[in-house]
């Protein structure tokens, strides 16, 4: 089941998604006006700090938000410059508008960061 299928915009969903692959990346920004991924890999302590971070965002936030892991998929670290992780990106109308790797940030920075791309 693709992404496309497991969402619609009148059900997004409250916790951070995980996605597979570029496919399902692109089918979930085309789905919901503002999209907030965050690229990680296996073995990142800083990229495991944030998930907890994260499901508070999709808590308190109207944003979606997902992970995906570019070494599944290749291609996505050349599509989107992925040179450190964690790498948070924020879609907004299916476009990257902004995108930040500084390490670890906290709930409220990550809702600032999504905020100002409304």
């Amino acid at each position: 089941m693709t992404v496309a299928t497991r969402f619609d915009t009148s059900d997004p969903p409250e916790r951070p998604v995980s996605l597979d692959d570029a496919e399902d990346l692109d089918a979930l920004v085309e789905t919901y006006d503002t999209v907030l991924v965050e690229f990680y890999t296996e073995g990142c302590s800083v990229c495991a700090s944030m998930e907890p971070v994260l499901g508070v965002v999709a808590r308190e936030s109207d944003a979606v938000i997902a992970t995906v892991n570019p070494r599944d998929d290749p291609p996505l670290v050349d599509r989107f410059d992925v040179r450190s992780v964690p790498l948070l990106v924020v879609f907004r109308d299916s476009d990257p508008v902004e995108r930040l790797a500084d390490g670890f940030q906290s709930a409220e920075d990550v809702i600032a960061l999504i905020d100002r791309n409304r």
